[in-house]
This record gives C-alpha cells, structure tokens and sequence, in this order.
C-alpha cells in the first residue's frame, strides 16, 4: 500500500507523513526530492511550475510507487494538486490512497512565513490554491489541529474507508 498525502505547499505533508510513517512501519519519502534540479532552480526564483514542467517529475513517482507497492509499500508526501496528476501518479499502480491535508489560504501562508531553508517561497501560494482541482475520491482531513490530532483523524479515517 502507498500512501499519499496530497495538497498545497506549507500544509503540513512532511510533517504528517513523517508521523504516519512512524506509526504504520512505512518508510517515508517526500516528492520533492524527486524533482530536477531545473524544477527546484524554477521554482527557488520565484517562478510556477506549469504541467510540462511537472510531467517527468510525476512519471517518475509513479515509477517509484510501482516499486514501493512490489515492496512494503510507502508514505509520499507530493502536492498532487490536479487531477491528471493524480491519474499519472497512480497509472503504474491502483493501489494508492490519497490522504488531502486540508486547510485555509492564510493558516498555510502563516505556516510558510515561519519557515526557513525551503525552497518554495511563500509568494507562490496562491499560484497552488489557484492550481488545487480538490480530489473526490481522497481522504480529506482538516490541518487546523495539531499533527498529533491530525494523524489520529487519519488514521480513523482510513479504518472506516
């Protein structure tokens, strides 16, 4: 099983994924670290990706989550901001579940502003809330409570789904 947890930057994904992973005895990766160095020079300028930008990207974790299913599975934390995203992250493998850490443009952008050495500035926010298709088909759990509360609703919610 691959667990991914979905949504704008600065909502809490390595934070809560890291937690998860923990808690399940899943390693954890974060999707950033996939991206090309032309992505991340992109975006530490200040610029948005566009789709061209992010195919290749997402190919490849979709190449890593056919691996992690074959194997014990996984946590990724990964935007997946679109739905055609979410369609090629899960097109080598079905077995995904989609985790949307929910939560409102200024509680994120206070969360960002505190931030330091990411490369995503705050700037870009609303270039991802803007982008954002919400999943029908994700577990949606809000992030306006502590990781803590927030990988128990998780958790809940995975056992009900």
């Amino acid at each position: 099983m691959v667990i991914i947890l979905m949504g704008v930057s600065g909502c809490g994904k390595t934070t809560t994924g890291k937690l998860l992973s923990r808690n399940l005895g899943l390693p954890y990766f974060d999707a950033d670290d996939f991206h090309p160095d032309v992505n991340i020079k992109k975006m530490s300028a200040g610029i948005s990706l566009n789709d061209d930008d992010r195919k290749p990207w997402l190919q490849t974790l979709s190449e890593k989550i056919m691996q992690w299913n074959k194997g014990d599975g996984a946590v990724l934390a990964c935007s997946a901001l679109k739905q055609s995203y979410r369609e090629i992250l899960q097109s080598k493998s079905g077995a995904v579940t989609f985790i949307w850490l929910d939560g409102s443009f200024e509680l994120i952008e206070s969360r960002m502003q505190k931030r330091k050495d990411h490369y995503m500035p705050p700037g870009l926010l609303q270039s991802q809330f803007d982008a954002l298709e919400p999943p029908t088909d994700a577990i949606r759990v809000s992030i306006n409570q502590p990781p803590e509360s927030i990988l128990s609703a998780i958790l809940q919610k995975m056992k009900m789904a």
